[in-house]
């Protein structure tokens, strides 16, 4: 059986929402949302922080999180993994990426995400169909595109694929759900990857796995996510806990 890991990268200052994953949601800070599901996944064996700040820390000791400290320079949550990694803090064969700001994240996108994760694919992830125009649109959303067996051929901000029929437009497009799996050997090649130009242009790392020739699997899922990019996206996840009580 492989050994499942959940790392939870938690970036103080985040440079559209500072400071957000200690922000309080219905009494909790936000970081915990995270943690507290995570740890009620069945399928994890273990499940820590990688935190860049001693205040963070003292939040996640507040609770009882497990947590180990990374660089502040870390530009993203997989680089914070590749270096609890390289210095051997966490092992696994299987290392998932739920970021704090991810409070609502369900079991059930975890089973669809690690459904395949012994067919050789050296990264998983997650999409779900888009149906409306304006987010096909939206530059905010990423959009995937697939091969016949599921693996990932781009990722973009532009409606991808072109579709010249726009009565037939519907079928085709897919949001990609940023929450990744990673094998051990994906890691340490990841560790040697630089950024690339295709990576940079859209602003997606992912394209970087693409560029060096990771293999994706994409699996598609029925669950969405609230993710806290914005504050006005806490005050929507506000509004939605409310509406289950």
């Amino acid at each position: 059986m492989s050994r499942i890991v959940c790392v939870i990268p938690a970036r103080l200052e985040s440079s559209r929402f500072p400071r957000k994953i200690l922000a309080d949601l219905a009494g909790k800070p936000l970081l915990q949302w995270a943690w507290d599901a995570a740890n009620r996944c069945a399928l994890f064996d273990e499940v820590v922080f990688a935190i860049d700040s001693e205040e963070t820390a003292r939040v996640i000791e507040g609770f009882g999180g497990k947590f180990r400290m990374t660089a502040k320079e870390c530009l993203s949550g997989t680089d914070r993994l590749v270096e609890l990694f390289k210095k051997g803090l966490i092992h696994g064969d299987i290392w998932v990426n739920w970021q704090a700001d991810e409070p609502f994240i369900a079991e059930a996108m975890i089973r669809d995400l690690l459904q395949s994760s012994q067919d050789g694919a050296d990264v998983w992830t997650l999409k779900i169909r888009l149906t409306e125009m304006e987010k096909i649109a939206s530059s905010d959303i990423c959009k995937v595109v697939c091969d016949a067996k599921g693996y990932a051929l781009y990722f973009s901000r532009s409606p991808i694929p072109y579709h010249r029929n726009l009565l037939e437009w519907d079928s085709f497009y897919f949001k990609h759900v940023g929450l990744y799996a990673y094998s051990a050997d994906a890691l340490e090649k990841i560790s040697h990857m630089h950024p690339c130009a295709i990576e940079r242009a859209e602003s997606l790392e992912q394209l970087r796995f693409l560029f060096y020739g990771l293999k994706i699997k994409v699996h598609e899922t029925e669950h969405e996510t609230i993710g806290i990019d914005q504050p006005e996206h806490l005050a929507k996840a506000r509004q939605f806990l409310a509406a289950q009580f």
